[in-house]
C-alpha cells in the first residue's frame, strides 16, 4: 500500500509560480513511475508530467518548458515547479504513482488557482 498527500497549491496571479510537492508514504520499493494529472471542472483528467524511478521525464505539450518534475527517492517526495502560470492552468493537481506491476496509486489532490 501507498500513500501519496498533496501540498503547496494556492491561489496566484497569472505570470506567478507554484511548487507543488507530495509526499509518499509505504511500500515504495516497487513503485516506477510518479507523476501529475490535474483535473478543470467540466474537464477530463489530463497528465501533466511524469518521471521514472531513473529520472527520464515527460510533459504535456501544455507545460512543457514552464513546469518542471522532480523526484528524491530516498526522500519519496515528488516535486512539480510551475512557472508562468496561466489561467488555463487552474486545476485540482493529483500526484500519483504506479507499481511496476500496473498498480495505480492517487493522492487527494490540491487545488490550484490562477487568477487574471
Amino acid at each position: 500500500q501507498v500513500q501519496l498527500v498533496e501540498s503547496g497549491g494556492g491561489l496566484v496571479q497569472a505570470g506567478g509560480s507554484l511548487r507543488l510537492s507530495c509526499a509518499a508514504s509505504g511500500s515504495m520499493f516497487s513503485v516506477n513511475t510518479m507523476g501529475w494529472y490535474r483535473q478543470a471542472p467540466g474537464e477530463q483528467r489530463e497528465l501533466v508530467a511524469t518521471i521514472t524511478r531513473g529520472g527520464s521525464t515527460d510533459y504535456a505539450d501544455s507545460v512543457k518548458g514552464r513546469f518542471t518534475i522532480s523526484r528524491d527517492n530516498a526522500k519519496s517526495t515528488l516535486n512539480l515547479q510551475m512557472n508562468s502560470l496561466k489561467p488555463e492552468d487552474t486545476a485540482v493537481y493529483y500526484c500519483y504513482c504506479d507499481r511496476y506491476s500496473g498498480l495505480k496509486y492517487w493522492g487527494q489532490g490540491t487545488q490550484v488557482t490562477v487568477s487574471s
